[in-house]
C-alpha cells in the first residue's frame, strides 16, 4: 500500500498562506502518523516512510523508542528494525534529499 501526501505547488502555497506553513505541514505529518498508527494496527508490518518531519511523526506515533540499524538501503538510509513494548517492526525512513529514484523499490526488499 503507498499512501502519500502531495498536491501542485500553486495549491501547497495557497494552503500554506491560509493556514501558515507550520500548521498546514503539521497537519499532513500528523494524518500521516495517524495512518500509520491505525495501519500497525491492523497488522502492517514495515513501513517506508519518506520526509524528515513525517518520519519523526510515525516513529513517535508508533512509539518506537530504539531502532537496530541494519544495512545500507541507499547512501545516508540504511533499513532499521523497532526494538521495544511495541514489538519489532522493519522502517526504513528517508529524509527529502537522500534515496535513488528506485528507492522505495529497493527499501521494500530490503525490509
Amino acid at each position: 500500500m503507498l499512501i502519500y501526501a502531495t498536491s501542485s505547488p500553486d495549491e501547497v502555497k495557497a494552503v500554506q498562506k491560509e493556514l501558515g506553513v507550520e500548521k498546514a505541514g503539521h497537519l499532513v505529518e500528523e494524518a500521516l502518523a495517524a495512518i500509520a498508527r491505525q495501519l500497525r494496527d491492523e497488522g502492517c508490518a514495515r513501513f517506508v516512510v519518506a520526509g524528515g518531519e513525517t518520519s519523526g511523526a510515525v516513529v513517535q506515533a508508533l512509539g518506537v523508542q530504539t531502532l537496530r540499524i541494519g544495512p545500507q538501503i541507499d547512501p545516508g538510509v540504511p533499513a532499521t528494525q523497532s526494538i521495544g513494548a511495541n514489538g519489532e517492526a522493519p522502517l526504513a525512513l528517508k529524509s527529502g534529499n537522500f534515496g535513488t529514484t528506485d528507492f522505495f523499490e529497493k527499501a521494500l526488499k530490503a525490509l
